[in-house]
């Protein structure tokens, strides 16, 4: 159990690493709907969605293709030195095309060209780290990668609530506040403390830079572009999946009603948080662990038992939230005016549960060097993406959104799955693993459209969930324990 010991171990930093800042930065939600109006809500959502693609381009897969070479490469350090100076270059090549063409930027998306500066700054900070945090990773230095993850977000959260809450009545009582303070710009000053954080994390790996000679080795940059173009690829399909849904909505409702209705969306789409926050520190534990393991005799095995895992916390998530979904809407979104939204959370929830699940299939195409079928896969779901949503939101909004992310996750999964069993087949259980998808789609459909809100029902089926998981994981589950 040593391999199992290690593996959860790290997975629990780094689950704090990700779970303790998105947990600060889930309380920035009752405070933008509380502070914000919905059309406002809506806005930087739609920004947002706009960094979301552009940190997937100026990645453009190296972090992928630095670990796959890391662990394969005598030479790490060659590795390290290249893949550092290639980020760095095309980093200050996009932020010197950025900045030139902001003004048509502006025009084109129509956000306001304060906001379009701000980004663009935010942007070049957060490509800079991608390396320096990829070499924490595969260094196996969890807990200095999520202090500083944990820093940013605090310090994102402390200026956040200081800006919309305290800085206007400082302004009143002092003139070194009152000179920083600008009357109704508070999605402004949302992307200034982003900026500030962002500005403190670089400085904090900033020493990475000294730790590398510069020291190109382009034949090895070829090597890894040709692995990493398909990362890029997938990444900027997954990156459809994940946010294209505001900036349709934003292009095919009304626009007297579209900011409004994608300020509700985004909103109730954050009680999915949960399982998002679950999924990722679970995929940031494993990718690490994937690759080093690749070679050890029984890797497939270990493998499918690792699928089994996440597949059974993910459905007590799922099962869970669904049950207490409107107690979590009360602590999170306490603007009731944002409610209206909230038949898409089991739609989302699930959703995520089946992203989580293709991250774990995936690792088939990540160790055999066939990640051009990552590319494959996601396209397709982002296909699928874009074809339901120009169909669903005319006439059903953002449900029709959620319908498609459910889609094109679910598609996703199965492709992978398909794909991976024909090239690098892996013993998965697929009647255990079926079984507790089953019964926990089972459940909360029950629990949301039949018995929402009734507790006397709802809490003795999650109870009857986790004792038939306990039961059938009982050994497992008291080894990981005793470990």
């Amino acid at each position: 159990m040593s391999t199992f010991k290690k593996l959860f171990q790290q997975t629990f930093i780094y689950g704090l690493a990700t779970v303790l800042p998105r947990m600060l930065s889930f309380l920035l939600v009752p405070l933008y709907t509380e502070v914000l109006p919905k059309e406002e809500y809506g806005e930087i959502s739609v920004i947002f969605a706009y960094f979301v693609l552009f940190n997937v381009v100026l990645a453009y897969g190296m972090e992928t293709a630095f670990f796959r070479f890391y662990n394969k490469q005598s030479n790490k350090a060659e590795v390290l030195n290249t893949s550092g100076i290639s980020l760095v270059i095309s980093s200050l090549v996009f932020f010197a095309a950025a900045f030139i063409t902001r003004d048509w930027i502006s025009v084109i998306t129509g956000i306001p060209l304060e906001y379009i500066q701000l980004a663009i700054w935010i942007l070049l900070l957060d490509a800079l780290v991608i390396i320096p945090f990829a070499w924490l990773r595969a260094s196996e230095r969890p807990m200095r990668y999520a202090v500083i993850k944990i820093l940013n977000v605090a310090v994102n959260f402390g200026l956040n609530v200081f800006f919309l809450l305290f800085l206007r009545d400082l302004a009143g009582n002092s003139t070194i506040f009152s000179s920083i303070y600008v009357s109704d710009f508070e999605i402004g000053y949302v992307f200034i403390a982003n900026l500030i954080a962002s500005a403190l994390t670089l400085g904090l790996m900033a020493p990475f830079y000294f730790k590398i000679d510069f020291k190109f080795n382009l034949n090895l940059w070829k090597s890894m572009m040709k692995y990493a173009f398909p990362v890029l690829v997938a990444g900027i399909a997954f990156s459809i999946n994940e946010v294209f849904d505001r900036l349709m909505l934003d292009y095919l409702l009304p626009a007297d009603i579209a900011r409004s209705e994608i300020g509700a969306y985004s909103a109730c789409y954050k009680l999915a948080l949960f399982m998002t926050l679950f999924a990722t520190a679970f995929r940031l534990g494993i990718e690490p662990f994937f690759f080093s393991h690749a070679e050890t005799k029984n890797a497939a095995k270990t493998y499918a038992q690792i699928t089994n895992y996440f597949v059974v916390f993910g459905s007590l998530i799922l099962v869970g939230v669904i049950v207490f979904v409107d107690v979590l809407k009360l602590i999170l979104i306490q603007n009731d005016t944002y409610w209206e939204a909230m038949e898409i959370v089991p739609l989302i929830l699930l959703a995520n549960l089946f992203l989580g699940i293709y991250h774990n299939l995936s690792v088939w195409y990540k160790v055999t060097d066939r990640t051009k079928f990552g590319g494959y896969i996601s396209v397709a779901g982002a296909v699928l993406t874009i074809v339901l949503n120009l169909l669903l939101i005319p006439v059903i909004s953002y449900t029709g959104s959620a319908i498609a992310t459910l889609g094109a996750y679910g598609l996703m999964m199965m492709l992978s799955f398909y794909y991976g069993q024909k090239h690098y087949p892996i013993p998965y259980d697929l009647k255990k693993i079926g079984g507790y998808l089953a019964l926990s789609i089972f459940i909360s459909a029950l629990s949301f459209y039949v018995f929402r809100g009734n507790y006397f029902v709802g809490i003795p089926l999650l109870l009857v969930f986790i004792g038939i998981v306990y039961l059938s994981e009982k050994e497992q589950i008291l080894k990981i324990i005793r470990s």
